[in-house]
């Protein structure tokens, strides 16, 4: 299919700050939703605002409920980055952050291994790092994870180890990555995934750093962890 995203229907496809950003643009934020997430904004968003006013264009995908990065939601999120690059005349070399929660998480981070662009670091809270294990976690992952991936070339296995972190630990660009979970998360387990990914990074020679919230359930952060998430995002570009 010929691609049908343009600047005059991006709002359809994305929620984008660029009409309140402070110009000239200092970098680029790309967030990713969690799982099931079918949010659209025609408003203005508080972490739009938050961002727009320190000169970072904040970029919301709204990628399948169910997407877990997949081949079709990577070209997707090309796709709409390119539309606002070509917009502004973003220089190339401008620094871009990659975040997201749960399986926005996962997301931020396989997106940083495939994407047509290197993000400078990947910031991500709760992410679902290990998907083989993920697909039996939760008795309603598999019929979710079949239809992300029903397309892909190759066995479950094989298919599920490309699209995740832990297995791609080795491949994943030299940047900076930075992991909050929740010590309490009932929906993604922290030991199987945050972990077992944080550790394998590090063995890899990764820079990584990992921020363990206590006390706390799947993706709820207190409010000076949120705030800690939004410095290494923001230090990053600024």
């Amino acid at each position: 299919m010929d691609k049908i995203i343009n600047y005059e229907n991006i709002r359809y496809f994305a929620y984008v700050n660029d009409k309140i950003c402070t110009k000239p643009i200092k970098g680029v934020v790309v967030d990713f939703f969690g799982q099931g997430d079918c949010s659209m904004f025609w408003e203005e968003t508080e972490i739009g605002e938050f961002y727009a006013e320190k000169g970072i264009l904040f970029i919301l995908p709204y990628t399948n409920p169910w997407a877990w990065m997949n081949t079709q939601a990577i070209g997707y999120t090309d796709e709409i980055v390119d539309v606002i690059y070509d917009k502004y005349g973003i220089d190339e070399n401008i620094p871009m952050v990659y975040s997201g929660i749960s399986m926005g998480g996962l997301g931020a981070l396989v997106y940083t291994k495939y994407s047509k662009r290197t993000p400078v670091a990947c910031v991500t809270n709760c992410p679902v790092c290990d998907l083989p294990y993920h697909y039996i976690e939760k008795d309603y992952q598999p019929r979710s994870l079949y239809s992300a991936f029903y397309s892909e070339e190759g066995s479950l296995d094989s298919v599920l180890k490309k699209f995740s972190p832990y297995h791609l630990a080795a491949e994943m660009p030299d940047i900076k990555y930075y992991v909050f979970h929740c010590d309490e998360d009932q929906a993604v387990n922290i030991n199987k995934h945050s972990e077992s990914f944080v550790a394998e990074m590090i063995k890899k020679g990764k820079d990584i750093t990992y921020e363990i919230v206590h006390g706390r359930a799947h993706v709820d952060l207190t409010e000076e962890a949120f705030e800690l998430y939004k410095k290494y995002i923001c230090e990053n570009i600024i």
